[in-house]
Formats: structure tokens, C-alpha cells, sequence
């Protein structure tokens, strides 16, 4: 192959600059000089290693799971990567919560309702408050009222809440190498695992499940691949820590521009790969890093929200053998879309001095508010 050299070589011809000249001159080529050697390293202005030439480089790639991915097809690819069947609404452990009348769920409702009155119209000395601002006010006071039933459930004082913390988990899917890392979301920890909610009949019937494709679309699509990785299983917690056991995982989509938000399936998608990564993280370091099914499969729940709208997850994970498409697979449920209320109006609408709409919580949903606390007591009711 023949080496193509620039015009000016192949004619012989030198670019005059304006170098000596100390300043810009129209007409002339801008000069190039090698690059300035200061002495020694200053490292705001180091370029860095190049990444063939860092220790944690290597050749074949990884794809990255991390609170900034937005999946193109949601959970149809969060399931093909985790190897998971999809079963639509809570489990009946979870369901059989909300519908126990003897646990007085309803004595709580009207606490509840004050709580999304306070977080949307009182706790803010502006006319009507950012989501940014009432979406973290929100989850804090059902979190509060959740607390209040410590002295009817004294197991529920033995949790913790973890924010920022950080998870890692690496697992392979036919030849493709994946990890989840990064935040994981405000996690709540316990002192007991979250007993199985599938029956082993039920675990053993998942062989039969077919996972869904999207050909012609890659299934490591949207995920950040990289080659400077390292191969690490980590909880984000030391051995010994007394909560060692991820409960429920929480994410805020709190983000007052809309863009910035992840949509209702793109935040499904989210929690589901990271409570599988919590899920994965936690199994390897109670049986080591060899595939099985597990006799005591590890059960993990998440809750999204928005402000206003919320997804419902319960994640049980059945097997760490993840690499073919054969065998028993994950299962996880989903109660998708809830609202906890319809409208709330900050000022009221006025025509013609009458009131059309006062201000106010319009269209409170309970249910919702009682799945909430359902999955707070998974585990303890």
C-alpha cells in the first residue's frame, strides 16, 4: 500500500507561518509547536496514561450497568441480561399484606394523606414547590410513618437506611461480560433476609420459560462498554456490619426537567439490574463465585418513584448459573404505575371570582400507599 503523503510534502513546499511574527497574520498558517515539557508532573494539566497502558486494562470488553443507563427496551432487556422471568403484580406474601384488615393498614391512611398535603403544598414558602424539592420530602415522611409501626413490629427497628452507597457485581451471559457498580440508590438494609417468595415448584417451573429476544437489536445496548475494569463482586459494606442483608432498594426520579427524568419503563429497567446486582453481590459472598441454583434463594425489593407515580419490584434471585438460557431462571414481580394521587393544586383556579378547582390533594389513592407499606413489612408481618 502506497503511503499518501500531504499536498505541501509531495510539492515540496514549506508552510509559512506566523511564528515569528509573535502574533496573528491573516494569510499566513497557523504555527504548530511540539508539546511543552514542564519538569515534572502537574496534575491538572497531565493528559494521563493512555488506556492500553494502565494495569486494569484488558482486551476484551465489559459492559457497565450504572444509575445513568437508560435502557432502550426497558425490562424486556433487563430481563434477557439477568436471566429473569416477569410475572405481573406483587407476589401473594406482598398481596396478602395489603388485603389483611387485622394489620390496620387503614388507620394510616389519613396520615398519609396530610404527608402528600405537606409535601406538595406546606413545606415550601414558594407558590408551588420543585419536584426536586417535595419528591426527597415525600419518601422521608412515608418512610416516617412506616417507622411508627416499630412498636407493633419490634423486628422493624432492626433495619438501616444506606445512602450512596456503592454496589459491584459481575456475572457472564452466553460470551458477554457484565457488571452493575456504582450508587445503587438509598438502600435499606436488615438484620434477616427477606424470606423466598416462590415455592420450589414454582423456581423449578421457570426452566420451561423461553426469555424473550429483540433481534436485530444487540441486548448490551445503551450499556457503557469499557475496557479498564476489574472483576469485582462487592456489597459496599465490611464483613461484620450487623445489617448485612439488602431489604428494599429506593430511587427518586426527582429531577424537575422532564428530559432529565428517567421514563416509568427505563426506571423499571433500573431497579430491576440493580436489585439483581445487590441480589448477585450478596449471593457471592454467602457461596462463593461458582454458578448453582441456590437452596435459599435471596430476595430483594425496590421502590421508584417519581413524586407522584410508583413502580413496585420484588426480585428473587434463584440461580447464579447465568451464562446459557437453559435451566431454572430468576423470577421477579411487578406492580407497575401506581398513583399515589391524581392532581395537586397549589392555587386554586378562579373564573369569574367563582372557584373551578381548590386547592388541594385531588384523587388519593390508598392502595398505593398501602403497597408502600406492605413491602416495608415484607419480611417482618
Amino acid at each position: 500500500m502506497v503511503e499518501r503523503r500531504p499536498v505541501r510534502e509531495q510539492v515540496e513546499l514549506d508552510t509559512v507561518t506566523y511564528a515569528e511574527r509573535l502574533h496573528y497574520v491573516p494569510g499566513l498558517a497557523r504555527p504548530r509547536f511540539p508539546p511543552w515539557d514542564r519538569g515534572w508532573r502537574d496534575p491538572w494539566h497531565s493528559p494521563g496514561p493512555r488506556y492500553e497502558e494502565m494495569p486494569l486494562y484488558k482486551e476484551r470488553g465489559c459492559y457497565i450497568c450504572h444509575q445513568g443507563v437508560r435502557m432502550l427496551e426497558g425490562v424486556r432487556q433487563a430481563q434477557w441480561l439477568t436471566k429473569t422471568k416477569l410475572v405481573e403484580g406483587l407476589p401473594p406474601a406482598v398481596q396478602g399484606i395489603v388485603d389483611n384488615p387485622a394489620l390496620g393498614l387503614q388507620e394510616l391512611e389519613e396520615r398519609a394523606r396530610h404527608v402528600v398535603s405537606h409535601a406538595r403544598l406546606w413545606d415550601t414558602a414558594e407558590v408551588a414547590p420543585r419536584r426536586e424539592k417535595y419528591c426527597p420530602v415525600l419518601f422521608e415522611s412515608l418512610i416516617h410513618i412506616c417507622r411508627s409501626m416499630s412498636g407493633k413490629y419490634p423486628s422493624l427497628s432492626k433495619r438501616m437506611l444506606a445512602r450512596n452507597c456503592r454496589i459491584a457485581a459481575t456475572w457472564e451471559r452466553e460470551s458477554i461480560l457484565l457488571q452493575v457498580r456504582g450508587l445503587s440508590g438509598i438502600l435499606m438494609n436488615s438484620m434477616t433476609p427477606i424470606p423466598p417468595v416462590a415455592s420450589k415448584e414454582e423456581i423449578l417451573a421457570t426452566k420451561e420459560h423461553v426469555l424473550e429476544t429483540f433481534y436485530p437489536i444487540a441486548p448490551t445496548i445503551d450499556l457503557q462498554e469499557v475496557n479498564v475494569y476489574k472483576e469485582l463482586n462487592d456489597t459496599g459494606f465490611r464483613d461484620g456490619y450487623p445489617y448485612s442483608h439488602p431489604h428494599t432498594l429506593f430511587f427518586l426520579e426527582s429531577a424537575n426537567v422532564r428530559t432529565d427524568r428517567f421514563r416509568p419503563e427505563q426506571l423499571r429497567a433500573k431497579m430491576l439490574m440493580f436489585a439483581f446486582g445487590n441480589a448477585l453481590a450478596k449471593a457471592r459472598a454467602l457461596h462463593g463465585n461458582d454458578p448453582k441454583v441456590l437452596e435459599q434463594p435471596i430476595v430483594v425489593q425496590s421502590i421508584g418513584t417519581d413524586g407522584q407515580l410508583f413502580q413496585f419490584m420484588v426480585f428473587q434471585l434463584n440461580t447464579t448459573d447465568l451464562v446459557s438460557n437453559d435451566g431454572v431462571k430468576n423470577l421477579v414481580w411487578i406492580d407497575s404505575d401506581q398513583n399515589l394521587y391524581e392532581r395537586a393544586q397549589c392555587v386554586p383556579e378562579i373564573k369569574k371570582g367563582v372557584v373551578m378547582k381548590p386547592a388541594g390533594i385531588s384523587g388519593f389513592q390508598p392502595d398505593t400507599f398501602k403497597k408502600f407499606l406492605a413491602l416495608y413489612l415484607h419480611g417482618t408481618v
